[in-house]
This record gives C-alpha cells, sequence and structure tokens, in this order.
C-alpha cells in the first residue's frame, strides 16, 4: 500500500520527540521522551534509545523506539510483535512491551517501544555486519552459550500458543501441507511485489516447494528468525539476556527453525573450515543438542 509514496526521509531526533508527545499522551502517560538518541544495529528499522521521565518524581525509565521505514527490508506487524512479546517473556527472556503504534497513527509509522534491555549481539572486540552477519563468537563465550541457545529454541517451541492471547495469529492445520505452504504463500507474493526483474530460478524453487511440501504432523510457535545477532548477552556473565527481533514469529513446522539457522550467512567456520551454527557449535552438535532437548526427530 507504500509503495509510489513520496521519498521517505529517516526521522530526526525533534520529529521523534514530538511524535513520542502524541502517543504518550493518547496513552495519558505524564512522562516526557527526553536524550533521544538514534540506535545502531537492526537491518529492517529505525530504532531510537530515549529516556520516559516523569515530571512528579523525577525519575527516568530507558526506553528502545523500533520504528518502520516507508517500505522496509521486510514488511510485518507490529500489533502482532507486540501481542507475541506480551506473553513469552515468562518462557524465554525478551524485552518488554511498553506501548504499540500498531497503524502509525501518533508516530507516523507502524512503531513499537519496549523496556531496555542490557547485553551485546557480539563480543565487545568482535567485527560484524548489518544484522549480525559475520560475528565470530569466540570458543570462551561458545561453551556457555551454546546451551542457552538451544534452550531458548526448544522452550520456544514448547511453548503452549493455544492458551496465550495470541488472536492475530493463525494456526495451520496439523496433519496437513498447510503450515509450508502458508510460508510459500507469504514468500512469494513478497517476491512478486519486490523482484525488479523475473528470476527462474526462484520461480522453479517455489513449484518444487510447492509440489513436494512436508506435512506437519504438530504446529508450534516459531520465531522466524532465531539465529546469530538476535539475541543479546552479557560479556561478563555470559548469561543471554534477550531474545530479539520477534516480527517474523508464526505458528508452523519446527524444521522451518532448525534449518533456518543453519544458512551459511549467520554462521562461522572454525579453523578446520567446519560450519558453526551461530558462531558458536558444529551442525551435528546443533542438531544433536536440539533432538535430545526437545524430544523431537529432525527428519533431515
Amino acid at each position: 500500500a507504500r509503495q509510489g509514496k513520496a521519498s521517505y526521509k529517516p526521522a530526526e531526533a525533534q520529529d521523534v520527540v514530538e511524535r513520542l508527545g502524541r502517543l504518550l499522551g493518547a496513552h495519558g502517560v505524564p512522562g516526557h521522551a527526553h536524550n533521544v538518541r538514534r540506535m545502531g544495529g537492526g537491518a529492517s528499522k529505525e530504532q531510537f534509545l530515549f529516556d520516559l521521565v516523569d515530571p512528579a518524581s523525577g525519575k527516568s525509565e530507558k526506553l528502545v523506539l523500533r520504528m518502520d521505514p516507508l517500505e522496509g527490508i521486510i514488511e510485518t506487524c507490529r500489533t502482532r510483535e507486540a501481542q507475541l512479546l506480551a506473553v513469552i517473556g515468562n518462557t524465554v527472556p525478551a524485552p518488554p512491551v511498553a506501548f504499540v503504534d500498531g497503524d502509525g497513527r501518533h508516530m507516523g509509522q507502524p512503531a513499537m517501544i519496549t523496556g531496555f534491555v542490557r547485553g551485546d549481539t557480539k563480543p565487545r572486540d568482535a567485527t560484524a555486519g548489518p544484522s549480525g552477519v559475520g560475528i565470530v563468537i569466540g570458543e570462551r563465550a561458545s561453551a556457555v552459550l551454546m546451551p542457552q541457545y538451544l534452550d531458548n529454541l526448544v522452550a520456544i517451541h514448547g511453548f503452549d500458543f493455544a492458551q496465550a492471547d495470541l488472536s492475530t495469529y493463525a494456526v495451520p492445520q496439523a496433519g496437513t501441507t498447510q503450515a509450508a505452504l502458508w510460508q510459500l504463500n507469504f514468500w512469494e507474493r513478497v517476491l512478486e511485489d519486490d523482484r525488479i526483474e523475473p528470476s527462474p530460478l526462484l520461480t522453479y524453487t517455489a513449484c518444487w516447494l510447492r509440489e513436494y511440501a512436508p506435512v506437519c504432523e504438530t504446529p508450534v510457535l516459531l520465531h522466524g528468525d532465531y539465529r546469530l545477532g538476535n539475541f543479546m548477552f552479557d560479556e561478563d556473565t555470559l548469561e543471554m539476556t534477550a531474545v530479539l527481533d520477534w516480527e517474523l514469529a508464526h505458528i508452523g513446522d519446527f524444521h522451518e527453525d532448525v534449518a533456518y539457522a543453519l544458512e551459511p550467512l549467520f554462521c562461522s567456520r572454525d579453523a578446520q573450515g567446519q560450519l558453526l551454527v551461530g558462531s558458536m557449535m558444529p551442525v551435528s552438535a546443533y542438531l544433536d543438542g536440539y533432538a535430545e532437548r526437545s524430544g523431537r526427530t529432525i527428519d533431515p
């Protein structure tokens, strides 16, 4: 719907202050946004850090604002993401939601505001490209983070979504190919909207996937983007402090999340050239560790 509109201009700090004033006022919050500054990291959203100051007590709370650009690298729904974050925090560490402006009525763009979580997505001395590409964790941190990485993934897949308020999420029928086909339909539409020229290889791939779509026996909650760069940890304690970026979360086949982390773009290699999932563990250790913790059988 936003395609073809005027060219996009990134928001300035003062613009954000004014928009936050409208949002906070609409929620009856007496505080004011101070010290608004742009954040790095993330490849699909404009991110700002600010302090919400209570004029009565003078106390401040550090919050994170994520706003959609006019046309992003990925188009998703802030209302859905906020709904999931509101219920997943007791299962895995995740940022708490403070406010959501799903249609951009107050912020001018769809936006979500969460609490600030301390931690880093990479070691302090590591380099990385956008969205976690190229991060190398290192052996010391990997030994401690690897079990947490696996445990959190298993916990997400074990979340009882049927008992949670996830009214904006569709549930594919168990024992059918719906889980795979719904995702294929989604990404084919993305390709149709965004491609510059036809891609025979991708068209052929989509046809193959539709013909061989696997049956999902038991749909589970999926993060949809569970990988290196989308979790934070305290480098001193090596405790994983948050799982980030839930915008692609949906309900489907657990194989989807498991396989996604095998994408070489989000891995590193050891001295022998062996692929390290999440820059932490060999593929066999990852697959065996997930199967052992979850009790699920992975179909290669």
